[in-house]
C-alpha cells in the first residue's frame, strides 16, 4: 500500500460526515480534514460554543466548507438518543461515522447513567450512537464507521465482573478497558455486517501520542517535567489525525482493518496498518462485551 496522503484523496463533495468532539484535537483536525475534501460535516460536540468557534476556525482555512453543529454530549444516553432523532429528523444519508470522541484517566467521575465515564464516554455512548444510526449507515452506498481506539488497547481487558468501577478504580486500567472496548467493538461489528451480507464497512484507528486537551488529566508535575522531552515521542495532532483520515478515506481500505502511527512503539510517524493483540480479536469476549453494551444502553443492537 502507497504510504497515504489526503491530497491524493478525491473530492467528496455530496458526502455527510458525523465527527464526535469535532471541536478541538484529534476531532478537530479530522473535521478540518474532511471539511478541505468537501464533506459536509456535522460537528457532534457538547459544548455549542466551542463548535461555532471550531467551525469558525475551519472556515478560515476552508471557506466554503459545509458544517453544522448537532448537540452531543456522551455522558447521556438521553442526549446521544437526541442527536440521532435530530440527525435523522434533517439527512438521509451518512457516509462517515468517525466515533472520535474521549476521556483519558481523569478522576472517578460517573455519566448521568452512573457508567463510569470513561467507559460510558469512549464505549457506550457511542455504541448507541452507531446503534441509533445504523438505519441511515446502512441505506447509504459506501458508508463507514471508524471508531478511535489508542497503543492503550494493549494492557485493556473488559473487566465483566465490574466494568463500571463500582468496587475499586484505577483510572489508567478503566482507561485501557474503555480502549480495547473500542477495538473490539469495531472488530465485532464488522463481523456481524459480513455475517447480514452489508456492504458497510467499519474499522479503527488509534493517533499514537499526540499533546491534545485529552490529557487535561494528566498531572500538571508530570506535564512539566517531560515536557521538554515530548517531542521526542508526541506528534502535532495535524499528524495523528492521519490514521483516521486514511481509516475513513482511503480507497485500499477493508473492514476489519486496523490503522495508526507506523514509527517508534507507534507514538509517531507516518499512519499504516497497525497491529492489535490477541485479545483485542477474541470472538467470545467481543461477543460478551456487545451483550453486555446492549444491555447497559438499553437498546438491541442488530445489524
Amino acid at each position: 500500500m502507497k504510504s497515504f496522503s489526503i491530497d491524493r484523496i478525491p473530492s467528496q463533495k455530496g458526502r455527510v460526515a458525523v465527527v464526535t468532539g469535532a471541536n478541538t484535537g484529534l476531532g478537530y483536525e479530522t473535521a478540518l480534514g474532511l471539511a478541505d475534501k468537501g464533506c459536509k460535516v456535522i460537528m457532534a460536540c457538547r459544548n455549542k460554543g466551542k463548535a461555532e468557534k471550531a467551525m469558525a476556525d475551519i472556515r478560515k482555512e476552508v471557506p466554503n466548507a459545509d458544517l453544522e453543529f448537532i448537540k452531543l454530549d456522551l455522558n447521556s444516553l438521553n442526549s446521544v438518543r437526541e442527536f440521532a432523532n435530530a440527525y435523522n429528523e434533517k439527512h438521509d444519508r451518512l457516509d462517515l461515522l468517525i466515533n472520535n470522541a474521549g476521556l483519558m484517566i481523569p478522576p472517578l467521575i460517573r455519566t448521568e447513567e452512573g457508567f463510569e465515564s470513561q467507559f460510558g464516554v469512549n464505549h457506550l455512548g457511542h455504541f448507541l450512537l452507531t446503534n441509533l444510526l445504523f438505519p441511515v449507515i446502512s441505506k447509504t452506498k459506501n458508508a463507514r464507521v471508524v471508531s478511535l481506539s489508542s497503543i492503550a488497547h494493549k494492557n485493556g481487558r473488559i473487566h465483566f465482573d465490574d466494568p463500571n468501577w463500582e468496587k475499586s478504580y484505577s483510572k489508567m486500567d478503566a482507561y485501557n478497558q474503555s480502549k480495547v472496548a473500542c477495538l473490539m467493538f469495531a472488530y465485532e461489528l464488522q463481523r456481524r455486517l459480513n455475517d447480514s451480507g452489508s456492504k458497510v464497512i467499519s474499522v479503527a484507528a488509534h493517533p499514537g501520542v499526540s499533546d491534545t486537551e485529552l490529557g487535561r488529566y494528566i498531572p500538571k508535575v508530570l506535564y512539566y517535567v517531560f515536557k521538554p522531552i515530548t517531542p521526542l515521542f508526541t506528534h502535532h495532532p495535524k499528524q495523528a489525525a492521519k490514521p483516521t483520515l486514511m481509516a475513513a478515506l482511503d480507497e485500499n481500505v477493508v473492514g476489519g482493518d486496523y490503522y495508526g502511527q507506523t514509527g517508534f512503539n507507534e507514538m509517531k510517524g507516518e499512519p499504516g496498518k497497525a497491529p492489535s493483540t490477541g485479545y483485542s480479536k477474541k470472538r467470545d469476549e467481543a461477543a460478551k462485551l456487545w451483550e453486555l453494551s446492549e444491555k447497559l444502553t438499553g437498546q438491541e443492537f442488530k445489524v
